[in-house]
């Protein structure tokens, strides 16, 4: 298994990635920059579809390129009048982590996690169907997944799906979930675009900077 992932990570490395075994330059955690941004990074825990800590994956930090942070930080800004603000799941994603779950979707017998995170999908058509890639604008490191909270209580806004869902539902556009959750998404993202960020088609939580400054190198190293 370490001998495939390593050689996945090298795969990628070959093709653009730039590995590095401390923070880059121009790397920020985000919560020193976002003032009462919540952080819930789901890969450095077993709270997620695999089931456990994702390889680099060694704290829960919220690493991103300062103008992805600072983005957040106007993000954060809009929402904290209404008594709302932001957590986040995931940010800079190690190559590593991704080739991790490359790994893990070439797995038949690993299906723990299905109820919760693929529960009308089946494990083999993960690939097929874009819920697991070779690669992720995440490593980029100005790509992250994000939802809206209740300052005064924490709780999240109704989304009428769940965080990392591989799903149709979880689709923005979707029509199928209540007119809470299709208001609450509608809020995120024209919030987030109004901070510099686009949407992603296929999940409602997935935001990338317009103007990235890493658009080509896919970093490997660890979050911690």
């Amino acid at each position: 298994m370490f001998r495939f992932l390593f050689a996945a990570v090298l795969g990628l490395c070959a093709a653009g990635c730039a590995h590095a075994q401390v923070r880059p330059e121009g790397f920020v955690d985000a919560r020193d920059i976002v003032p009462g941004l919540a952080v819930e990074m789901r890969y450095a825990s077993a709270h997620n579809f695999v089931g456990r800590p994702i390889a680099g994956y060694e704290a829960p930090v919220c690493l991103l390129t300062r103008p992805a942070a600072e983005g957040l930080a106007r993000a954060q800004a809009a929402l904290a009048p209404f008594g709302l603000g932001l957590k986040v799941f995931d940010c800079y994603r190690p190559a590593r982590a991704v080739a991790d779950f490359a790994a893990w979707a070439r797995d038949p017998n690993d299906q723990a996690r299905r109820a919760e995170f693929y529960p009308n999908v089946d494990k083999s058509q993960l690939f097929a169907l874009g819920y697991i890639a070779e690669r992720s604008g995440h490593s980029r490191g100005s790509t992250l997944d994000v939802t809206i909270i209740d300052i005064a209580s924490g709780a999240e806004l109704d989304m009428g799906a769940g965080y990392d869902l591989f799903d149709p539902r979880s689709w923005p556009s979707d029509q199928s979930v209540n007119a809470a959750a299709r208001s609450n998404r509608a809020l995120l993202a024209a919030t987030m675009r109004a901070a510099g960020f686009r949407p992603l088609r296929e999940e409602w939580w997935h935001f990338t900077l317009e103007n990235e400054p890493f658009p080509q190198t896919y970093w490997d190293f660890v979050v911690q």
